[in-house]
């Protein structure tokens, strides 16, 4: 009777310790200029998609010429860091990305020799791998000699892109008050409830995994394909049974599948590995890539990463 307490007493302080971790860790967060500002303001760039134009944002040049979004961004990031939340800069890591956008215009695949694809936001989630992103928009309005501000922010987590907090506002009119100062006062009524938000989605992903996307090709040259049987077992089968194994609390969608093709949706992935490193969608389909890899299977395979939350994995070729 002694050892069964001792039992429920160790689990029931493992369980408390566990929600004290992830209550006490916060979301990495990073403020960006929302598309419909960049837009409004002319901060945009043209793209070559394989051949289809795109137009996106352009925030390099937005902060490099709009002195109020420094302080605007600024203003939102100060009242974030006060609050606990670790915050990742924009504006710093787009200067990093220039060095790596150069690197990756001199890349090509090894099969079809076409050009990576990537749009800015892209890469800065990728390379900054923020949690949530809050995306900002605001106008100053003019009201005779006073001025207010009305703002949106919608918090997106990063992988999914889904909306999981947002706040929205019109402060009050003042004479003198500059654009900074304003926000802060319109957000400031609204601010503990937004972060609230944050925070439970956050408590989600630490308890339930993040939520990305996986999808499964076959190159056209490959020796094997998704309905080749290794001990009785389809190779769909196995690959279905590695994600149930891996995914936190078995949690993901098989959408379509073929011999050739499967896609899986909502795939619940540990937010660290077991070396407690972060982990990210491609690091955890490189995980499926080794085990394929091993015998029985000996298959070769390609990750193809498609955008912070999504990765491929490629079978039959490099």
């Amino acid at each position: 009777m002694k050892k069964l307490i001792l039992i429920f007493a160790t689990v029931a302080i493992c369980l408390a310790a566990q929600a004290q971790e992830a209550r006490a860790k916060k979301p990495t967060l990073m403020v960006i200029p929302s598309e419909a500002w960049c837009f409004n303001h002319g901060y945009t760039e043209k793209m070559d998609n394989q051949g289809t134009e795109v137009i996106t944002p352009n925030y390099k040049v937005a902060f490099q010429t709009n002195s109020e979004l420094n302080l605007v961004i600024s203003k939102i990031g100060e009242l974030m860091t006060e609050r606990g939340f670790p915050l990742k800069d924009m504006n710093l890591e787009i200067k990093n990305m220039e060095r790596i956008n150069a690197m990756n215009r001199t890349m090509t695949s090894k099969t079809s020799g076409s050009d990576i694809v990537e749009s800015s936001l892209d890469m800065l989630k990728r390379q900054a791998n923020p949690d949530i992103i809050l995306e900002l928009d605001y106008t100053i309005n003019q009201q005779g000699p006073k001025k207010s501000v009305s703002y949106n922010i919608r918090g997106l987590d990063s992988y999914s892109n889904k909306q999981v907090a947002a706040s929205s506002n019109t402060g009050a009119p003042s004479f003198s008050a500059d654009a900074p100062t304003l926000l802060q006062e319109a957000v400031l009524s609204n601010i503990d409830n937004f972060n609230s938000q944050l925070q439970m989605h956050f408590d989600d992903l630490f308890a339930n995994g993040r939520e990305v996307t996986i999808g499964i090709q076959v190159f056209s040259n490959s020796a094997v394909d998704l309905e080749t049987e290794f001990d009785g077992h389809e190779l769909n089968e196995i690959i279905s049974e590695w994600l149930y194994q891996n995914t936190v609390q078995h949690r993901f969608n098989e959408m379509n599948s073929s011999e050739n093709f499967m896609f899986f949706e909502q795939v619940r992935i540990p937010l660290f590995n077991e070396k407690g490193r972060p982990e990210d969608t491609k690091s955890f389909v490189q995980g499926l890539q080794k085990f394929l890899k091993a015998a029985p299977y000996n298959i070769t395979s390609k990750v193809d990463q498609r955008g912070l939350g999504q990765a491929f994995l490629i079978i039959g070729d490099k």
